[in-house]
């Protein structure tokens, strides 16, 4: 039996994961730091809980039963001898769990029994879809109670003591009804929606019910006698759970596709119907309280969870459960999320934390939990597993803690802990050096003892990384300004019109990998072809750290000029562990004399020339009338511009008209230096 009064202190800390050195470089040593609500989850949690306030204590101690043949179990009831009955879905069958071995004791003969509570004696009531009948289980026979008419699915039962009534929420016409101990069934209310989802009884008698598809509460005093009490705006009030002193409180879901945990996947003959399916899709779940006086207050909003199951803790918290992350969550007065457990099933479709046995019902696959009390002995949190991008080596590990609480690490090169992994350390009773070996990849486990009532709230654990060289993979060069383009597959343009003058800045960049995000220090150096001496760009003092340069060629003589780049990581390491790499450009040309044309003549419309230039091949010749704007390219001898001398030969007549004309003529080299002359035609 657990203690109740320790469910007042359930209050758990999600350390959030920061990498706190230089968010985009390494810089020597670097840590992890966990801190926040969100860093303690996606691990393991066994017996313990984590709150968004950033503290990690005790929580659900959890046994294991798992359920064989059955991948849904959708509703649950414990009975006073102990037992818990199990309605499956996919089959209909009711099971027994009894000292820890399950019995079939029913089949129903419908898909899914949705619902079980106890009514009149000890008989237990069964709601089916999508037959919409009802079934009874007493002294170990099964039975047909009532079969609603015009019902296809009844999602939940719930019975009133006090007026010795069973009330049923049905689809698809949204109607409650009302069941007599002899079975007859009226209706109690008749909702605008297609289904009702969800009942419970008010301690005064009334009722609330919960409808799909637009996601309201409904206040029921009377047969045809409602109110809405609450408006989701969403698609389905899944469940719902009343206090001793009539707070209500309700849980709703905007589902976003048809292959959510209850999608609208058509059962049978009803296309409207939601049906439990165990897909991983994530939707928006919300858990809403609202008081005696009808006053709502939003405890809870999930915008990647769906919440399936709701029910009272011994401590009047209300506690639901998901159905992506198989997680169960309370909420405290000061809307703090706690999250108490976190299984290896996907779904939490059912609750129940009252009463001589609670437990949680999972399901994909299905197992029943025993809720055996908080913490235990072999409570324990394991973090989700840290990446430090390459291989690392581990320094020290910290931590903020009260209690009891012992510290294990382990590392590992795969992403997915296996058995190439190190075991577990010692465990560490207090901050200190960390044995694991070097790895990629790095998880810590917190035990918590049963002194006192410990709890975890900040990790730090320092590493730091193989140092891996930075590469460069290529050195480009352009005139500074220069809008041309490269084609695909590597084909420059050329020939085109060509806009404003030569520019002696040349544009320098690199490119390169840099695994381990490292600064970087680049030593740029220049060098003639055909000479053996590299002179600096960047003086030996300056430490550069961009990845281009803007070079003046212009008190450069002509000619062909590499450059060559250096990157060293000497910025982020100490001398023994830095590491250089230097990469040349190609060929660059600095060019600052225009062509020349050489024998220019016109005779009739056919012009002859030679251009020439000393160092950039020919790229563009071009003719216009003078005093006009229209310049128009003219082809080579052997009709492409490749060399630094090109003969002209061509007739021009399409571009001079008949008649007395003053033709210019104008040379550009690839260094967008150019000359113009002008001939006369006659």
């Amino acid at each position: 039996m657990w203690d109740a009064k320790r469910w007042l202190g359930i209050g758990l800390g999600v350390l959030a994961l920061c990498t706190v050195s230089a968010p985009v470089r390494a810089v020597g040593t670097r840590h992890w730091v966990l801190e926040r609500g969100e860093d303690f989850k996606g691990g393991d949690l066994k017996g313990v809980a984590v709150d968004s306030s950033g503290k990690v204590r005790a929580g659900f101690d959890l046994s294991r039963v798992p359920i064989e043949g059955e991948p849904v179990i959708w509703s649950a009831l414990a009975r006073a001898d102990g037992s818990i009955l199990l309605g499956t879905g996919n089959e209909g069958h009711l099971l027994e769990l009894r000292n820890g071995r399950v019995n079939k004791l029913a089949d129903s003969g419908a898909l899914v029994i949705t619902s079980l509570v106890e009514g009149w004696g000890s008989a237990v009531f069964a709601a089916t879809l999508p037959q919409g009948k009802v079934f009874k289980w007493d002294n170990n026979k099964w039975s047909l109670f009532a079969s609603l008419p015009g019902v296809e699915h009844i999602w939940q039962l719930a019975f009133d003591p006090k007026r010795a009534t069973l009330f049923a929420a049905t689809g698809p016409k949204g109607k409650l009804f009302r069941l007599s101990r002899d079975g007859r069934a009226d209706v109690e209310f008749d909702a605008p929606e297609e289904h009702l989802m969800s009942v419970a009884v008010m301690p005064d008698g009334s009722l609330v019910t919960g409808s799909s598809d637009k996601a309201k509460l409904y206040h029921i005093t009377g047969p045809g006698r409602s109110m809405v009490m609450y408006d989701f705006g969403r698609t389905e009030v899944r469940a719902i759970a009343v206090s001793a002193r009539g707070d209500v409180y309700a849980i709703a879901n905007d589902i976003r596709t048809s292959t959510t945990s209850l999608s609208r996947a058509k059962a049978t003959d009803s296309p409207a119907a939601p049906v439990m399916s165990t897909s991983k899709v994530k939707g928006k779940g919300i858990l809403v309280r609202i008081d005696p006086n009808g006053v709502p207050e939003i405890l809870l909003n999930e915008e990647d969870e769906q919440l399936i199951s709701l029910a009272l803790g011994r401590d009047g918290q209300p506690y639901t459960g998901t159905g992506v992350e198989g997680r169960i969550y309370t909420v405290t007065e000061a809307h703090r999320s706690v999250l108490v457990a976190d299984t290896e099933e996907r779904q939490i479709s059912a609750l129940q934390l009252l009463g001589a046995t609670p437990f949680v019902i999972s399901s994909d696959p299905a197992v029943v939990h025993l809720i055996r009390g908080m913490g235990g002995i072999d409570a324990a949190w394991t973090s989700k597993v840290l990446d430090a991008g390459l291989r690392a080596s581990f320094g020290r590990i910290e931590w903020q803690s009260s209690g009891d609480i012992q510290i294990l690490t382990r590392s590992g090169n795969t992403r997915e802990p296996d058995d190439s992994w190190s075991a577990w350390s010692a465990p560490l009773l207090r901050p200190g050096r960390i044995a694991s070996p070097p790895g990629r990849y790095f998880q810590v486990k917190a035990r918590f003892g049963a002194k006192g009532q410990p709890d975890l709230s900040r990790v730090e654990i320092f590493f730091i990384t193989d140092n891996q060289r930075a590469v460069l993979t290529r050195v480009d060069s352009s005139v500074t300004g220069s809008t041309d383009r490269g084609l695909n597959d590597g084909l420059m343009a050329s020939g085109g019109p060509i806009s404003g003058r030569a520019n002696p800045e040349i544009n320098l960049e690199w490119q390169l990998d840099n695994p381990d995000k490292d600064s970087l220090r680049f030593r740029l150096k220049y060098q003639m072809l055909g000479t053996a001496t590299w002179y600096n760009l960047v003086q030996p003092s300056e430490v550069y750290t961009k990845t281009s340069y803007k070079w003046d060629t212009s008190t450069l003589p002509e000619g062909r000029y590499r450059v060559s780049v250096e990157a060293s990581d000497e910025l982020s390491n100490p001398p023994p562990r830095t590491t250089r790499h230097t990469l040349e450009s190609g060929i660059i040309i600095v060019d600052s004399t225009p062509p020349t044309m050489q024998d220019l003549s016109l005779v009739g419309r056919r012009l002859k020339l030679r251009a020439v230039d000393g160092i950039s091949p020919i790229q563009r010749v071009e003719v216009a009338l003078v005093g006009t704007e229209a310049w128009f390219p003219i082809d080579s001898v052997d009709g492409v511009l490749d060399e630094t001398i090109e003969s002209i030969d061509t007739d021009i007549g399409a571009i001079v008209p008949p008649g007395k004309y003053l033709v210019a003529v104008r040379v550009y080299d690839s260094a967008g230096n150019f000359t113009v002359r002008s001939v006369a035609a006659q």
